[in-house]
């Protein structure tokens, strides 16, 4: 796999070592490098995650460890979710070909990134609300419930069958082809911009306190569907900083 196209793989809170030893061996399995753990609720470092990652354990000694998804996303343009949710309005839920396309169109060389939740309850809608894409693995309505490392393998797989034979026919991967949109912004810039905003609009009265973080999450999800470039945040950034001024300037 092209190092261009390397997603960074992120597990939020996994509980199993054994799960997070075999998501090592999977990432090294498929060429990838890098994986981030976000509050991981098991040794990671132990026997058992080693025993399962076999000659993955390099991988991971350098895991990166990050007190939640947010922070650990922070240096990234594009997101990919896994969810075996079908009820999230939050961002498109998509098939992996289209979500995965979507992932690899990156031009910049900012991270990309493919995030898996906790074994027993996913990623919470919030979570959800930091990916620009939502990938479901199709599965059948008596047990859609895939294990955690099986999720991955199936995910890296269809990653890696697109870098070696990508969709010849238009369609809503081909769409996705480099150079076709802009890059999103930078997780940690659009966050930064969100959290410039929300204290803005706690002061001028627009949200209150009791309302903020529903009203907050649909303007997220207003911006994750149009997914703004660094420009366009750069913009909003401006625009709020000037309208903080503007209403902190004495009346005459």
């Amino acid at each position: 796999m092209n190092s261009a196209v390397q997603p960074v793989l992120v597990l939020v809170e996994p509980a199993g070592p054994l799960n997070v030893g075999s998501v090592a061996r999977l990432a090294a399995n498929f060429g990838l490098q890098h994986l981030r753990l976000v509050a991981p609720r098991c040794d990671h470092l132990g026997e058992e995650a080693r025993r399962m990652a076999v000659h993955a354990q390099p991988l991971l000694e350098q895991a990166q460890l990050f007190d939640d998804l947010a922070a650990a996303l922070t240096d990234c343009r594009r997101v990919v979710a896994c969810s075996g949710r079908v009820d999230s309005a939050a961002v498109p839920v998509e098939a992996p070909v289209d979500a995965l396309a979507w992932l690899r169109a990156t031009e910049q060389n900012a991270p990309t990134a493919l995030v898996f939740g906790r074994e027993d309850r996913g990623l919470s809608t919030d979570e959800l609300l930091l990916a620009g894409r939502v990938l479901r693995i199709a599965t059948d309505d008596g047990y859609p419930s895939l294990n955690l490392s099986h999720a991955v393998a199936i995910a890296l797989h269809e990653l890696r069958r697109l870098a070696e034979f990508p969709p010849a026919a238009p369609g809503p991967a081909a769409l996705s082809a480099p150079g076709s949109i802009d890059d999103p912004a930078l997780r940690g810039d659009l966050e930064a911009t969100l959290s410039d905003a929300e204290n803005l609009l706690l002061e001028v009265g627009f949200l209150l306190p009791h309302t903020r973080h529903a009203r907050m999450a649909k303007v997220r999800t207003l911006l994750q569907r149009a997914q703004i470039s660094s420009e366009e945040v750069a913009l909003v950034r401006g625009m709020v900083r000037q309208l903080r001024w503007a209403s902190r300037r004495p009346t005459p």
